[in-house]
């Protein structure tokens, strides 16, 4: 685009900051926020949980990791289906499939009467949340100014930490009566609240101009950016769309799509694999081989190592996303999650004494964990979704998404499924040790293939993708 188009764009962003139309704009971040909250405060209440209900049904090893890592095998078929749901139905029909989705998988893992049923809510959970994840991403950056964009995007992940803080305040405040079947019910308000978001928000103006709605484009359009931005928007979007409207997932390996492919698959991997879910998941466990012996000094170290560390962290991306780059905030971050692996390497070298918080493991492996989750919440955490929703070419962004999405999805399950047997084979260090050096080797590889998106508009982002496979 022009740099009149560019500036075209930077008025209506000061003026959605001076709130000359905000109510539109608002429910563009919300629909982000809500589905962040859904997706957070079920990944996060799990960990409380899980302890409650193999009390309740005796389950071994193996079955809790299947509970826990279902939902990723939900949100991966979710994220696969996702992507066609918003071109077919629309990015916003999309997400309301996934809020309903989101209230009945709460419900069904609330009232499970055996291991069977409270499997099969988690999956029907993780589909919502997989349909979400691709289809949020994608309509907050179809929808927001690109000088806001990554910003937007980004408090995608920041709500994503609030749901996961949220869902450990609750584990934390129900530990005493373990009520776990209360915890994962209340994932029902966070659909509920993405139903309520998504019902008045209009639709994008891309698909709306993908389905030949050009009148109601402009007027989505209009509502969120403003009215100055309406014929530059319009004449950029369609042509981009011309003669691109039936895109073939072969077209994913051709030109500069297969070279973004290949960005947003990398990072869609090196996000799950370098521990992450497995250390959300697993926080209690981690904490317990480390000297934190009840429940609820557990869920207490864990609010604060990874709950509230991770909203604050993530504040970080916020303001520096758009300053400061998406490469910078990554390579930063990764050397942090590194340290923090390290550090929870060299922390079950010494064994812990049960109830002494104080010992050298027990403050190691709380220091580590906030060094971790920090690291990740500024980087990989919120970066990772921007640059995906930023570099597919328009007509294959919803095929693209679904496939990178649905690999996140898949390699959230190989970590979180295997990460007790990890730990029974190479022991808590040899585990965290294995982590740390995949960070290593993920960090030269961002340095080598992931290219800067900041300031750039989507036209731009895929102008740039193709000049670089030409």
């Amino acid at each position: 685009m022009s740099q009149d188009s560019d500036v075209v764009d930077q008025v209506d962003t000061r003026r959605l900051i001076l709130g000359r139309w905000p109510f539109w704009a608002t429910l563009v971040g919300a629909v982000s926020i809500t589905s962040g909250l859904a997706f957070g405060y079920d990944q996060g209440v799990i960990g409380g949980a899980i302890t409650f209900m193999q009390d309740e049904f005796g389950f071994g090893s193996f079955v809790e990791g299947m509970i826990t890592s279902w939902v990723t095998i939900g949100a991966l078929f979710g994220a696969l289906f996702g992507g066609g749901l918003a071109d077919r139905l629309s990015r916003k029909k999309a997400l309301i499939i996934a809020a309903y989705l989101l209230i009945a998988g709460s419900v069904v893992q609330a009232i499970a009467p055996s291991v069977a049923v409270l499997i099969a809510g988690r999956f029907v959970i993780g589909a919502g949340v997989g349909i979400a994840s691709v289809a949020a991403p994608m309509y907050v950056a179809e929808s927001a100014p690109a000088a806001l964009r990554g910003r937007y995007v980004s408090g995608y992940q920041l709500a994503i930490t609030i749901g996961i803080f949220v869902a450990q305040f609750v584990d934390y405040g129900l530990s005493g009566s373990g009520e776990w079947r209360l915890m994962v019910g209340l994932g029902a308000v966070t659909g509920l609240l993405l139903l309520l978001a998504s019902y008045p928000v209009p639709h994008s103006a891309r698909w709306l101009l993908s389905v030949g709605r050009r009148d109601d484009a402009a007027e989505s359009i209009r509502k969120t950016r403003g009215e100055a931005a309406v014929g530059e928007q319009l004449a950029a979007i369609e042509a981009d769309l011309h003669d691109q409207r039936s895109a073939q997932w072969s077209e994913l390996l051709v030109g500069g799509a297969r070279k973004a492919l290949v960005v947003a698959v990398g990072l869609a991997i090196i996000q799950q694999l370098t521990g992450i879910n497995a250390v959300i998941y697993y926080s209690n466990q981690i904490l317990a081989d480390a000297g934190f012996v009840t429940e609820s000094a557990q869920a207490g170290a864990s609010l604060i190592a990874v709950g509230l560390v991770n909203v604050l962290a993530t504040l970080i991306a916020l303001a520096f996303v758009d300053r400061l780059g998406r490469r910078p905030l990554l390579i930063a971050g990764m050397t942090g999650m590194f340290a923090g692996l390290a550090g929870l390497t060299v922390t079950f070298l010494y064994e812990a004494t049960p109830g002494d918080t104080h010992s050298i493991p027990g403050s190691l492996a709380l220091i580590s964990m906030v060094v971790f989750i920090a690291s990740f919440a500024f980087s990989l955490g919120p970066v990772v979704w921007t640059i995906i929703s930023e570099v597919f070419p328009n007509q294959v962004r919803a095929k693209g998404m679904s496939v990178a999405t649905a690999v996140n999805w898949g390699a959230a399950f190989v970590l979180t499924l295997l990460f007790p047997d990890l730990l029974d084979w190479l022991g808590n260090s040899g585990t965290f040790g294995l982590l740390a050096a995949f960070t290593v080797v993920s960090m030269l590889w961002v340095h080598r293939m992931v290219p800067e998106t900041k300031g750039k508009t989507l036209e731009e982002v895929t102008a740039m993708f193709a000049a670089e496979s030409a």
